[in-house]
């Protein structure tokens, strides 16, 4: 990667560490030797208040007193002189007194300039001051104790320059070592931190391509865990809007094929109707011109003539009023309500209606003495599908003429069949019974009006309801059959 954050990390963090080392050596360099001067002032003084209580308390010529001495001079390398009114040495703690004395008497008797004096109160004075003939340089400070004797108190600057240099000296290579130490530390760290970066990376490129498997795994508590958590949780919410945008997706292609279906099926339904109308029309037309040509001029076939116009004519009538709840049925415009009824009652019912079309093909009804069954269903429609069976059982009975209505109840479902006597339907047959317009015996079909549309309607509306539905031939008759959910 041209800007890697691995590499930005390392050089962000390796110059930081260079740039407080470089400080640090400006610093010790700038500050080290005021640094020092200051520290030394300050043993000066805490010695001067030592020796000033010591010697007002009458304690400094003690030997406890020269312990504590001792104790100052090596703790802050202070050398000691202190001299009565006399001249005389009191205490001293350096090797050569008497020119330490001469230095104090010149000091107080032939004056300083105060201008170079690091301090000046009316107790005592300090300065730095160089000894000819060591060419050492010393902090000294001089002045009266309380109790009147005078006093001297110098340190050795032991050569600050020198001791800076090597102060600067050992912060290189610590500083060197630090370098090398904290390159090896970073290159670690950057790893360290840039590992499950990089791993959010691919994941976010795996998901750019639509791939989801990939999920963070890290087990730290961090920032970028939670980031993970969050692409992870991103991920899943992408899938499932994604999914969902398929599925939206899938259904609109169904509505789209459903639409072509749909005019599939006006198309058909236009082509079916001009095709069934077609010989009901000739019919009436042809009829109606003999009646404007009287080619019959008495009465008896006059009405004979209204009469096939008027029967064809009603024929029309149920055909395209089949046709159309057929086509409402089939374009799922037709709204399904679903009630709780009693099917014995609707069946016991629509029997009693058909009582005179009964007697008139001499036909006999079968049924058990039912209580009452409750179920759920379109009523209307079951009606319908129950009518259709019923109708042609009436027009297909054969031989004993009998028609036995079964109810049949489980604990889950209610199944209703009409089965009627007569011949059975060619095995051939049988799975275009429900397909419009699929007459099995033509001739039979036309005598008493039938369209073809009935199964057709029995199908659609059992669909709707999503229930089953169907056909069982016997050997002396036909057993048509749907299913309710029992209520």
């Amino acid at each position: 990667m041209k800007y890697s954050m691995k590499r930005q990390f390392a050089v962000v963090l390796l110059a930081l560490v260079t740039g407080t080392i470089l400080l640090c050596l400006i610093l010790n360099t700038t500050l080290l030797g005021t640094y020092y001067i200051n520290k030394k002032q300050k043993a000066l003084v805490q010695a001067y208040v030592s020796i000033n209580e010591a010697s007002s308390a009458g304690d400094i010529a003690t030997e406890d007193y020269d312990i504590e001495l001792q104790k100052i001079r090596e703790k802050y390398n202070i050398q000691v002189l202190v001299v009565d009114a006399e001249s005389q040495a009191v205490k001293f703690s350096m090797n050569d007194p008497e020119t330490v004395l001469k230095q104090l008497l010149d000091h107080i008797f032939l004056g300083v300039n105060e201008e170079n004096l690091l301090l000046n109160t009316d107790d005592y004075k300090m300065q730095v001051v160089k000894d000819y003939r060591t060419q050492t340089e010393y902090i000294e400070m001089w002045g009266m104790l309380d109790n009147g004797y005078l006093f001297m108190l110098r340190s050795a600057l032991e050569g600050i320059q020198e001791s800076v240099s090597i102060s600067n000296r050992f912060l290189a290579y610590v500083g060197m070592v630090a370098v090398l130490t904290s390159a090896l530390l970073v290159l670690w760290l950057s790893n360290r931190f840039t590992k499950p970066i990089l791993e959010l990376a691919k994941i976010s490129e795996r998901m750019k391509h639509l791939d989801f498997e990939a999920k963070y795994t890290g087990d730290d508590k961090t920032e970028i865990a939670v980031l993970g958590n969050n692409i992870n949780e991103l991920s899943e919410a992408l899938e499932e809007t994604i999914s969902e945008l398929k599925t939206a997706n899938n259904e609109l292609l169904k509505d789209i094929e459903k639409k072509d279906k749909v005019d599939e099926m006006r198309r058909e339904f236009l082509s079916n109707v001009s095709h069934e109308l077609k010989t009901p029309i000739a019919l009436i037309q042809g009829y109606a011109e003999g009646l404007r040509e009287g080619i019959n001029d008495d009465a008896e076939s006059r009405e004979f003539y209204c009469d096939v116009i008027m029967d064809e004519a009603a024929k029309m009538n149920t055909m395209v009023k089949k046709l159309l709840t057929l086509n409402q049925l089939e374009s799922g415009s037709e709204v399904v309500n679903m009630e709780r009824f009693d099917v014995t009652a609707l069946v016991k019912n629509y029997i009693v209606s058909c009582d005179i079309l009964l007697k008139q093909n001499k036909v006999s009804v079968r049924m058990e003495d039912y209580e009452p069954v409750y179920v759920w269903g379109d009523e209307f429609k079951v009606e319908e599908v129950f009518a259709n069976y019923f109708t042609n059982a009436i027009n297909h009975t054969a031989g004993d003429k009998i028609i036995d209505i079964k109810i049949q109840k489980t604990e889950q479902s209610v199944r209703i069949s009409v089965f009627n006597t007569g011949e059975p339907i060619p095995q051939e047959s049988i799975e275009h019974l429900w397909e419009k317009f699929y007459k099995v015996d033509k001739a039979r079909t036309r005598e008493y009006g039938g369209s073809g549309i009935g199964l057709s309607i029995v199908k659609a509306i059992m669909e709707s309801m999503n229930q089953q539905y169907g056909v069982i031939n016997y050997d002396n008759g036909v057993e048509f059959w749907f299913v309710l959910d029992a209520a």
